[in-house]
């Protein structure tokens, strides 16, 4: 029996924000000074404190610009840090794209760039195709958030309708070689389609992308399916990108893995399910009950007690009754399901925490709220919904930073 569940529960959690840590990440990956400048770029929700931890640690000048989503700046010595709409993109998203594009023209092949990209760079970087608005561009986005898409999927289509994306901001700055620096919010830690890839080839075309408008119903006007399907991002066997590197600094998958260190050490088993689960939230909170319950009642796929942690992106679809975000739709689902399973009498101990871990970084410090004394998987009451009662980690995981609350 763990005496405090809450305080294990927010180490585990804060071990695995840990590993993903700003100067943890970078201080292995940092380039040699080149003979020119070293330009920094970078988009996403961590991507502010990324650039300021880059600046500590680098032994050179540097210079460029970065956005982040709004209320998540850090102050950067030379480096400018601009802010944007996330997850619909808005004007100021626009603007900091044309700055991106502007820090990267007119360099030389003795200059570096190094583009710090993480998870939100996608919503934050709109610049669509000429011929096209931002309002356009915020319509796809719209249509994408409401379809239940996979991120895979989102990001395709992202990438065909952008000036951009799909390695075009890399392609600007040629003939400088990029080096690529990617903390990943993607399932499967394909580095391209983070933030849809600015600085990374794209290597799946637009087949994949018109495979999703019609696998996912999206009703888009006709003139922008027309240019998605004819507007190829630049391959990766294109000129642009030789001598290009890129580097995974941070993934969900070595953030799990910390966690379970963490828990071994601390003598409680540990599984990790995946760290790429994708879907429907609610199908994967069914999931995850379901499994739980196997474990309670046969002792497989693990025998209890045991930790199960899990990662990767969720998506929910919008109908009419309203909306609900992906995490707040788990936790919903993922208690409900386990109420509905009537054979129940008495769950025996099981661990669970869903690491819900996105790009943000720094002086974000991720806590837990409870709304108990006591987790349900450790309570003794006879009956499940009792245990529930007792105390649910409820599904709100906070991000604080300098004394302000950002629900994620």
């Amino acid at each position: 029996m763990i005496e405090n569940p809450k305080i294990l529960f927010e180490t585990l959690f804060a071990v695995a924000v840990d590993a993903a840590d700003a100067k943890s990440v970078l201080k292995d990956h940092l380039p040699s000074p080149p003979k020119g400048r070293t330009v920094v770029v970078g988009a996403g929700k961590g991507a502010a404190q990324l650039a300021a931890a880059f600046e500590d640690l680098y032994e050179a000048p540097v210079t460029g610009v970065i956005v982040t989503r709004y209320g998540y700046a850090t102050a950067c010595q030379s480096i400018t840090v601009l802010e944007a709409a996330h997850p619909v993109p808005d004007a100021a998203g626009e603007r900091a794209s044309a700055a991106l594009l502007n820090a990267v023209a007119g360099l030389t092949p003795d200059d570096l760039v190094v583009a710090l990209i993480c998870g939100g760079g996608s919503s934050l970087l709109p610049c669509p195709p000429e011929g096209f608005t931002l309002a356009d561009e915020q319509g796809l986005n719209a249509a994408l958030l409401a379809s239940g898409a996979p991120i895979s999927a989102m990001n395709a289509l992202r990438k065909q309708f952008s000036k951009i994306k799909g390695g075009r901001l890399a392609a600007a700055a040629y003939p400088a070689p990029v080096l690529s620096l990617v903390l990943s919010d993607i399932p499967g830690d394909d580095m391209a389609q983070v933030a849809s890839g600015p600085t990374l080839p794209d290597h799946r075309g637009a087949a994949e992308a018109l495979a999703a408008i019609d696998n996912y119903r999206l009703d888009l006007p006709r003139r922008m399916r027309d240019a998605i399907a004819t507007v190829q991002a630049p391959l990766p066997n294109n000129p642009v990108f030789k001598g290009h590197r890129a580097r995974l600094i941070g993934s969900a998958r070595l953030s799990l893995e910390a966690a379970a260190q963490r828990a071994r050490a601390l003598g409680i088993p540990a599984m990790i399910l995946s760290d790429a689960i994708e879907g429907e939230a609610a199908d994967i909170a069914r999931m995850h009950a379901a499994i739980a319950r196997e474990i309670a009642l046969r002792d497989r796929p693990f025998r209890k007690p045991v930790l199960l942690l899990s990662g990767g992106e969720t998506t929910v679809t919008l109908r009419a009754m309203g909306a609900a975000g992906a995490i707040l739709s788990f936790f919903w689902l993922w208690p409900l399901s386990l109420m509905g399973w009537q054979a129940c009498m008495a769950l025996p101990p099981i661990l669970m925490v869903l690491m819900a871990l996105k790009a943000m970084l720094g002086p974000l410090l991720a806590r837990i709220r409870w709304s108990g004394c006591r987790n349900w998987a450790f309570s003794q009451e006879p009956r499940l919904p009792i245990m529930m009662r007792s105390a649910l980690l409820t599904p709100w995981v906070n991000y604080f930073r300098q004394g302000q609350q950002a629900l994620m």
